[in-house]
């Protein structure tokens, strides 16, 4: 009844079959382990946030480069303040409005951008604060550069003169005429009225869509290993029934395997001497 399976078109089924099942299984397992990472990162986002508002105040130095573990961390930076720019677009308690950036030219050389607080509306140059003059010394949570989509960071030009789209060294490099650390700070109390940027996650480390999707793949991958395994036991089950049937001499109509090779009795289709039209035998 079986020995249809050792045919070259079952080995092929069964092989296909073999080698889909697994790798739809392994597909699941790594995006569902992707979802589970991106869980544990949230939590120790969300921890070393509450950690840092009680840690002191580390130098800036001691925190570069910025990455998952430093990001978020106070620092702290001496120097004077230079350029200022606004950010525009910048949603802050559900309103929309800009940062205020000033350049801190540290003793290094270096500029450090510090955003020294939010205002609501549309940009000007006239709203924002003047900086400090003198030596300042800042202290606020250490942030990577932005990327575009980032935190609603834009990478589109065209902006007015004093304004800059994204908060990174590659976007400020060319409207300050010194170098830019790749990083930057939101101060803890913001100046002269503005109100304080919080410190946002660390990229890849929050419950946001990217980590429901590999969640919703992690769904998609085992449904298709179920659909391998159902296709299979169905082509299986109508080659029993064919077998069967076969073996009954039941055949459906049409069926290339029946006796003639069309579904058909043998014979038929051919006219014997009493199906022939009376009219068209010869009369002698």
């Amino acid at each position: 009844m079986y020995r249809f399976l050792l045919t070259p078109r079952w080995w092929a089924i069964n092989v296909l079959a073999l080698l889909a099942v697994p790798v739809c299984v392994f597909m699941g397992s790594w995006q569902l382990s992707r979802f589970e990472d991106r869980v544990q990162d949230h939590r120790t986002a969300t921890e070393q946030a509450t950690e840092a508002k009680k840690e002191a105040a580390r130098p800036l130095a001691s925190l570069l480069p910025v990455d998952k573990a430093t990001s978020g961390k106070r620092a702290t930076a001496k120097g004077h303040y230079g350029r200022q720019l606004l950010v525009p677009d910048r949603e802050l308690e559900d309103r929309t409005g800009f940062y205020v950036l000033t350049m801190l030219r540290t003793d290094g050389g270096k500029a450090l951008p510090v955003v020294r607080g939010w205002l609501p509306g549309s940009p000007s140059a006239a709203k924002a604060p003047a900086a400090p003059k003198g030596e300042v010394t800042v202290t606020g949570a250490l942030q990577a550069s932005e990327t575009p989509g980032q935190n609603g960071a834009s990478g589109a030009g065209g902006l007015p003169a004093g304004q800059v789209g994204a908060i990174s060294a590659a976007s400020l490099v060319n409207l300050v005429p010194y170098d830019v650390y790749d990083a930057w700070v939101t101060l803890d109390t913001a100046d002269s009225g503005m109100t304080a940027v919080p410190a946002s996650r660390p990229d890849d480390s929050g419950l946001d869509l990217r980590a429901f999707q590999n969640l919703g793949y992690t769904g998609e991958w085992f449904v298709f290993a179920g659909f391998v395994v159902f296709m299979w036991f169905r082509l299986l089950r109508r080659e029993v029934e064919f077998q069967r049937d076969a073996e009954l001499g039941i055949l459906p109509d049409g069926d290339p395997e029946g006796p003639g090779g069309r579904g058909e009795p043998e014979g038929a289709g051919e006219a014997g001497p009493r199906d022939q039209d009376p009219a068209s035998t010869p009369v002698r």
